[in-house]
């Protein structure tokens, strides 16, 4: 995936934005240069790979590999407002939210349960080139009360991957039909995020 930016100054970023283009930053603990991208072009981009997979990001004929590593969200609309794009080097491990593919018809759900799915992705640590764009996780051999968890797909993964995750941690269940409607009454209605991506470390620069 490639993405044209060019170099901003500072201010003027409501004027940016109603230009059709998206201020961001590109960054590491050597690089800090603010930048903008069309709108568009990114909200593309970013519904084909979120923040798992490496984007070239060319900057004044300069090209970075960079991955999505923050999204500020207008909350009422819904649109992007600032990106911070981690600028990654080949040799050294970046932390990325790989997502999980939940694939299959389990037997469980033929049976009458219902698929309770309680993870969208898993958190890794692994060099830029060996980063997967997704994981697929088979549920077909599930039954009611059965369950998979991280540990169930750590095979899936490079193996010079690290997993940041608990390998107890709960994937996906099928759960029986009653159990499931229980959980969805009592479930509360979440406000919606302002960020997309993981918080901001003293590495990150933000918005300028």
């Amino acid at each position: 995936m490639k993405l044209a930016a060019e170099k901003r100054g500072k201010g003027g970023l409501s004027q940016l934005r109603r230009s059709g283009r998206l201020p961001a930053v590109v960054y590491n603990k050597d690089l800090n240069v603010p930048v903008s991208i069309d709108a568009r072009a990114f909200d593309k981009a970013f519904r084909a790979i979120g923040t798992s997979s490496l984007i070239d990001l060319e900057v004044d004929g300069e090209v970075h590999s960079v991955l999505v590593k923050q999204v500020q969200m207008d909350k009422r609309r819904r649109e992007p407002m600032h990106v911070d794009f981690y600028a990654v080097k080949g040799d050294q491990p970046v932390t990325v939210h790989v997502p999980l593919e939940y694939v299959g018809s389990a037997v469980g759900v033929r049976a009458g349960g219902q698929l309770d799915v309680q993870r969208r992705e898993v958190t890794i640590s692994v060099l830029p080139r060996l980063i997967p764009n997704h994981v697929e996780v088979d549920v077909s051999a599930l039954e009611v009360g059965d369950s998979l968890h991280v540990r169930d797909i750590v095979d899936k993964l490079p193996s010079e991957a690290q997993v940041l995750d608990d390998l107890d941690l709960a994937l996906v269940a099928v759960v029986p039909p009653r159990v499931a409607a229980e959980e969805a009454e009592a479930a509360p209605e979440g406000a919606e995020p302002e960020v997309v991506g993981e918080e901001e470390d003293e590495e990150s620069a933000g918005e300028e």
